[in-house]
């Protein structure tokens, strides 16, 4: 079983940044949209603790979407945010009905957001768009786009880039000042918090840490591989692209990644096993090399399935309410700041 805490009552120290000045928040802290695992309760938690909760909204149907929203402003008075992809999805609907329920913030990531730009403004939004490069944020803030996501290719899930987090973020800060700039990748404690304020992001975005959140549906199989990991059980590669093809990503190493590295590492329809059902969820079929998320309904070989990771796993080891957390993270990077600072007195 994986470890988990008694629930507390757990309030963060306040950690002020330009993102937090922007959106409202007490502490730079952003959840990743973890795919089908970013529902209402958990952006809800984070929120109420301080942060910044996301909904994963780009494979939902459009007229789902006033549910969602309302159900999770039902949970929190807070500001939260909602992902859109756009690589080959169509989202002129689902931004429109963002925008008229509210949404304080829509981010974007694998395209151009530039069409749905003024509309956001408009309504008094803020977007974001995920990079991968310093070239790729400064035409992201040439085109209007209000705070750059800096993605490290130590992130889990999809992964657009291939810089790791340490270059990447200050040359997307200098590209982009006085932009506020999140860092995502690799950020799994308070530590990795504290370094990307010093590197010169408004905030930090985590993903891994809040799958091992008690509120996200993560599938407890799927949660006790992620607490035995170390950070260098993971794969960048594009093998769970059945949903998404062609599109990298980072999953940890299991049993598919095994047999398709011992056979070879073949290309696409010439992998071992190929398509077929390794489980379902709701009546419906789930096969191997498929790109859904081990959600807690899904029954099967849960472990060969696409694990999303990032090489923070290392440092994740228990399953926690997501306001602990969030408090957690800020009390552990302030403390880190305040070591350093007294270290230059």
């Amino acid at each position: 079983m994986v470890p988990t805490r008694p629930r507390l009552v757990a309030m963060a120290v306040r950690i002020e940044t330009s993102l937090t000045r922007l959106l409202g928040l007490d502490v730079p802290i952003v959840q990743a949209p973890i795919g089908g695992l970013a529902i209402p309760r958990l952006a809800a938690a984070v929120a109420k603790a301080g942060a910044l909760g996301m909904l994963s909204l780009t494979w939902q149907e459009p007229e789902e979407l006033p549910g969602i929203i309302a159900e999770t402003r039902r949970l929190t008075d807070r500001a939260f945010g909602v992902n859109l992809i756009l690589a080959d999805n169509e989202q002129e609907e689902r931004v429109r009905i963002c925008l008229e329920q509210g949404v304080r913030l829509i981010s974007f990531f694998w395209g151009d957001p530039s069409p749905f730009l003024p509309d956001i403004h408009a309504a008094g939004s803020v977007a974001t768009l995920t990079v991968g490069s310093a070239e790729e944020a400064r035409r992201a803030a040439a085109a209007g786009v209000d705070v750059i996501v800096a993605q490290g290719w130590e992130a889990g899930g999809h992964v657009l880039g291939e810089v790791a987090s340490l270059p990447l973020i200050p040359a997307v800060v200098d590209a982009v000042a006085p932009l506020p700039v999140i860092a995502a990748g690799g950020i799994g404690d308070g530590r990795g918090l504290a370094a990307v304020l010093t590197l010169g992001a408004a905030g930090a975005w985590l993903g891994t840490r809040f799958v091992m959140s008690e509120e996200a549906p993560s599938h407890p199989r799927y949660r006790e591989l992620l607490a035995a990991a170390r950070e260098t059980d993971t794969l960048h590669s594009r093998l769970f692209d059945i949903g998404w093809e062609g599109a990298p990503h980072r999953t940890l190493r299991n049993s598919t990644v095994r047999a398709w590295i011992e056979a070879g590492r073949p290309a696409s329809g010439q992998r071992p096993g190929e398509g077929e059902e390794i489980g379902t969820r709701d009546g419906s079929p789930l096969v191997r090399y498929g790109s859904s998320s081990a959600h807690r309904d899904a029954e099967g070989e849960i472990e060969a399935m696409s694990l999303w990771s990032g090489q923070s796993v290392g440092l994740v080891d228990e399953v926690l309410p997501a306001g602990e957390i969030v408090a957690r993270l800020a009390d552990e990077a302030s403390a880190v700041l305040r070591e350093l600072a007294s270290r230059l007195d």
